[in-house]
């Protein structure tokens, strides 16, 4: 029988989770002893796993107070979408032509992402739709860039999920737009899958300030 985590692990995770799908969005307030209480352990291990969340950029602690949820700033979406631009533009054109392998992991992903939309599990349709760029990335075959898409990973899915809590209408076209991105690297379009990307990129920074739909 497998031990269960430390405590101060549990604690990370259950934090975590809850704000990068918003269960804790932005401006929260979380107190050691509710979260003590929440996830059945002491203060000590929730100290801990606060400090490290804090390094994360996730919260921010406050002495005798508690640990307040950051919110996505304006300026923190635009340096995602610019970094993403100028990774996953490299990395779809680098990508192309397409290894049967990528093709199938794509075609999986998308249907995933499409079952997870119908059910409404949005922080899941966020997990897919990463993932599926990340795909893109990973076969780009440059270890540096792939490990700098990594770091944005939990910017992506809170941005991800904050996008279709307030634009349900943007899950389905978010998965046709991945679908015209797939159609253009089957079809050996370099540029054309490039252009999707863009496209689709650029949507994010103008929906999740509200500016438009």
């Amino acid at each position: 029988m497998a031990s269960a985590p430390p405590a101060a692990d549990r604690v990370y995770t259950h934090v975590k989770q809850a704000v990068l799908d918003r269960r804790y969005e932005g401006g929260t307030l979380l107190t050691e002893g509710e979260l003590a209480q929440a996830v059945g352990v002491s203060r000590t291990p929730v100290r801990e796993a606060l400090l490290k969340l804090e390094m994360e950029g996730l919260l921010k602690l406050y002495p005798k107070k508690g640990a307040l949820v950051l919110a996505v700033s304006a300026q923190e979406i635009a340096d995602v979408v610019e970094t993403r631009l100028l990774v996953e533009e490299f990395a779809v054109r680098r990508a192309v032509p397409a290894p049967p392998a990528l093709l199938a992991r794509l075609r999986e992903l998308l249907e995933e992402q499409q079952r997870r939309a119908e059910v409404g599990d949005l922080a899941e349709v966020a997990v897919t739709d990463r993932c599926f760029h990340a795909e893109i990335v990973k076969y780009a075959g440059n270890q540096i860039l792939a490990r700098l898409y990594d770091q944005m990973r939990d910017r992506q899915l809170r941005m991800g999920v904050a996008v279709m809590q307030s634009h349900p209408d943007r899950i389905a076209k978010n998965i046709t737009e991945h679908a015209e991105i797939l159609e253009r690297i089957e079809a050996g379009d370099a540029e054309g899958a490039a252009a999707c990307v863009r496209q689709h990129l650029s949507w994010v920074k103008v929906l999740v300030r509200g500016d438009a739909r």
